[in-house]
């Protein structure tokens, strides 16, 4: 299974929307084949892993197959997976982790018990749900998973007080980001950053098929139609404000407009905004935005996941990380995080952090009850 979820990460930058998931056939202590989610309309990981052995002329019946999440049963884009693996004669299959997709969520596993296959769940299903924390958000509660990424000087600096901020972080730090950015669906920022930097948000640094979307916050719709971002590949921007005219000229450049309506601040409801976001098969949501986008996501306990990263250099004046709303009145008020890892990228350091009330409540919603199960 530690391989199977090595094979999955293959599938990182590729799959979305679909599941990152990955299997091993093994016969007799012997590794027969491999496979791992292919675009999307491409195989699946159990089918990929089956063409394989088949394309090496190897034979399956009475074969075990290990995949990461539970094989589909239903005809969605491709055909079912389980269906596969009977015809394969695969006659053991473990699974790490069990589908939370309503039209899957135990039914693979009970369609292959009654073909006779012997199916046991369980194994390292932290570690797959730590590979897909999207997918199953959006299966279990119909939002994506978001994490907010930043980077800042070692006492909190973002930038200079003019807003010069290129570069806080040295090269090592940037490309990782960068990765960050390739397995996300969508990379979001605020109107804010692309008005004083122009960013051009897509993945550089990094080799990957698939770029992911970009999307802007712009309330009033004051998005220059001159923006970088604008380049030919999606972009979505979300408004509040209706332009019929200036959003038809969007559309011939593939940008989408988007019309939401308004939250209590005057804003757009970020709640309506990662509601819709779900709804149109978005699993994991790059934030790379201003400390008042930031401070507002935070404020409405939308942030799953921090991804940050720390410079050896103090700044003193500057621009802050976050600008909430409200001040906290009380410490024990205060939103609070726990750390994942700290990882140091060059003379950088990589800090993660993951909302433990929404990990918790994704671990429960995907059937793991036992708080210490898996490794992830």
């Amino acid at each position: 299974m530690r391989r199977a979820l090595t094979v999955a990460g293959q599938a990182l930058y590729l799959s979305n929307p679909n599941p990152r998931v990955g299997c091993v056939l093994v016969r007799g202590g012997c590794w027969l084949a491999e496979g791992f989610t292919q675009r999307v309309g491409g195989h699946h990981a159990e089918v990929q892993a089956l063409h394989e052995a088949a394309s090496r002329g190897l034979d399956t019946h009475g074969a075990t197959a290990y995949v990461t999440l539970e094989p589909c049963n239903h005809h969605g884009r491709t055909p079912p997976c389980v269906d596969a693996l009977i015809r394969a004669g695969v006659s053991r299959v473990v699974v790490a982790l069990q589908d939370p997709n309503p039209r899957v969520a135990g039914g693979g596993i009970a369609r292959l018990r009654s073909a006779g296959v012997r199916v046991d769940a369980g194994l390292f299903a932290a570690d797959s749900l730590a590979l897909n924390p999207g997918f199953c958000a959006r299966m279990t509660r119909g939002t994506p998973w978001l994490w907010l990424k930043s980077a800042m000087s070692f006492d909190g600096r973002t930038a200079l007080p003019d807003g010069r901020s290129q570069w806080i972080t040295g090269e090592d730090a940037r490309t990782d980001g960068h990765r960050w950015r390739a397995r996300a669906c969508l990379v979001l920022t605020g109107i804010g950053t692309v008005l004083a930097d122009d960013p051009l948000l897509d993945v550089r640094a990094v080799e990957t098929t698939r770029q992911p979307i970009r999307g802007v916050l712009d309330t009033q719709f004051v998005l220059s139609e001159h923006a970088r971002l604008i380049n030919g590949d999606p972009v979505w921007v979300f408004t509040a404000r209706v332009d019929a005219a200036k959003a038809d000229r969007l559309a011939a450049r593939n940008v989408r407009v988007v019309v939401l309506p308004v939250g209590a601040g005057g804003g757009l409801s970020l709640p309506a905004l990662m509601r819709w976001l779900g709804e149109h098969e978005i699993n994991e949501v790059h934030v790379e935005a201003g400390a008042r986008l930031q401070g507002a996501l935070v404020a409405a306990d939308l942030v799953d996941e921090w991804v940050g990263y720390v410079a050896p250099e103090v700044l003193g004046e500057g621009r802050g990380l976050v600008a909430l709303p409200d001040p906290v009145a009380e410490l024990s008020s205060a939103p609070a995080y726990e750390f994942l890892d700290a990882v140091q990228l060059g003379r950088d350091l990589r800090l993660r952090m993951r909302h433990p009330g929404h990990w918790q409540a994704l671990r429960l919603a995907c059937g793991m009850l036992d708080a210490d199960t898996g490794s992830a």
